[in-house]
């Protein structure tokens, strides 16, 4: 009997954790994300992290920075190299209750010692997931296209890269 009431009453609680796991106007989000590979011989790395911090203008529009940072030195014969880029973000969130789809854009800059320095655009989309009220699961992708001084606009486009993402995130006010 007891059972039985402990599952009706998780289940009555439901739609009010549902209720709770959205973005309203003054929220914060942190984000963070990582990831690490190796030859099979153990003989290089490659990793990168990234982060964000965002604000919700209202409970649909974030503004962000974001930053990422990544380290090699399984390129053959050209050495290690670290590269970075910073961007300011701008999405906008379909409410959707624990699940909050996003499209957006966001500008920034790309610098290191595998790239050629310049400063990037790229729409973007994805979903954040919430686990619970404050903390959540994003993954998204974006098109990076890059105003190299050296291209013209149709070459920005097309020499340009998808990133994809996964990250886990957490919200506060």
């Amino acid at each position: 009997m007891l059972r039985k009431l402990m599952v009706v009453a998780a289940l009555a609680l439901l739609p009010a954790m549902a209720a709770n796991a959205q973005f309203q106007a003054g929220d914060w989000e942190l984000t963070l994300g990582a990831n690490a590979a190796h030859g099979p011989d153990l003989n290089g790395v490659t990793f990168s992290g990234n982060g964000s911090i965002g604000y919700f203008l209202t409970k649909e529009l974030e503004v962000g920075v974001r930053q990422s940072v990544g380290y090699t030195d399984v390129t053959t014969g050209s050495g290690s190299s670290w590269d970075a880029s910073t961007r300011i973000a701008l999405d906008y969130h379909f409410d959707l209750g624990r699940w909050q789809p996003y499209i957006g854009a966001n500008i920034g800059y790309v610098y290191g010692d595998g790239v050629r320095d310049t400063f990037e655009a790229a729409p973007e989309a994805g979903v954040k997931f919430f686990v619970n009220s404050s903390t959540f699961i994003q993954v998204g992708v974006e098109y990076q296209f890059f105003f190299d001084k050296n291209s013209d606009a149709s070459s920005a486009f097309s020499d340009g890269q998808f990133v994809y993402g996964a990250n886990i995130g957490f919200r506060w006010h």
